[in-house]
């Protein structure tokens, strides 16, 4: 079965990497890409020869699209995710699937009530290097596990990017912060509590720009997370048991041709761990979502760690001493 899909929107995450893989995927059909903007939505299109189109509500009238992908402002996931499930269509949402907990728990409940699938493309849970280090932390490769460490940082982004603006759901915390917290969540399971955070505003933002979180299991295995959108980039995570270190480099990007490394770290002793060769997560990502398609849904332990970032995420602002508000679903004009 090939599946048909659409696009909302023409960010940047799209036209770089969605666009490019959804074309390339062997059982995914590009049929149309829409944008607010008529000439964006021609210029976005034409390189896949797929349709252009003036308007999102416009795609989701069509015919002959099974899916959707939702690559538009934090703030604007819920409305559209929304309207393209009432359509009958599934979808791939943008991470974070929405900006609160509730938004996310009523539409994962919507998707499931019209079995339908609605996955969050956080893709680089998809990287089969990961699958390498949970299977070295079963092993027993660094005794018991005690503290898990992540980090994503990323130099500043110009004044106008949507990051920076607080009613499209701008902000580390949303941008950067979900990658960390999503790692820990990878490797200790669902059953974290937040236990402090800070987020912090760099001159003259109205948006969170640098952050830090602690959380700990009931075992009392904790979780450092540090996030940030004005720094050096930096994109890893460690896990220190009772006699080893596992460090995970580029653990969040990393480009399709780069060779995973996962290094460990016992008695002095440093050695990299075999993880596979390169691996595209984009590619994985689209295959994942197609075969959930075909399959009739998401991975339980998915869905569920999707709703548990949702309730982490207002457990970090509460902790931090931020209103947990919601953005107001305003289409600005980088929007797509």
């Amino acid at each position: 079965m090939t599946l048909r899909m659409g696009v909302l929107g023409c960010a940047d995450i799209a036209r770089r990497r969605l666009l490019p893989a959804l074309a390339a995927a062997p059982d995914v059909s590009l049929v149309a890409v829409a944008s607010r903007d008529a000439a964006t939505a021609e210029a976005t299109a034409r390189p896949y020869g797929c349709r252009a189109v003036t308007g999102y509500a416009e795609l989701l009238a069509m015919d002959g699209i099974d899916a959707v992908y939702v690559p538009l402002p934090n703030a604007l996931h819920a409305p559209w995710t929304e309207a393209a499930l009432r359509s009958g269509r599934h979808v791939l949402a943008e991470k974070p699937l929405t900006c609160a907990h509730t938004d996310t728990a009523r539409l994962l409940d919507l998707a499931r009530e019209r079995s339908l699938v609605l996955m969050e493309n956080m893709m680089f849970v998809h990287h089969r290097q990961h699958e390498a280090v949970r299977a070295a932390v079963a092993d027993g490769a660094i005794g018991e596990l005690r503290a898990v460490h992540a980090a994503f940082t990323i130099p500043e982004r110009p004044d106008g990017d949507v990051r920076h603006r607080p009613e499209l759901g701008g902000g580390a915390l949303l941008d950067v912060g979900v990658y960390p917290l999503r790692a820990a969540l990878h490797v200790l399971g669902t059953d974290l509590r937040v236990v402090g955070a800070h987020l912090g505003s760099g001159p003259g933002r109205t948006v969170d720009t640098a952050g830090a979180a602690l959380l700990t299991t009931p075992g009392q295995v904790t979780a450092q997370l540090t996030f940030g959108m004005a720094h050096a980039y930096r994109s890893v995570y460690e896990l220190w048991g009772s006699h080893g270190r596992l460090t995970v480099e580029r653990a969040f990007t990393p480009p399709a041709d780069a060779r995973p490394v996962v290094r460990l770290e016992t008695a002095g002793a440093v050695r990299e761990l075999p993880a596979g060769g390169p691996h595209d997560q984009v590619a994985a990502t689209v295959a994942a979502f197609a075969r959930a398609v075909r399959e009739g849904g998401v991975p339980g332990g998915e869905t569920a760690a999707v709703l548990r970032q949702a309730a982490l995420l207002e457990e970090i602002r509460a902790a931090a001493g931020a209103e947990p508000g919601r953005p107001d679903p305003v289409a600005g004009p980088d929007a797509g």
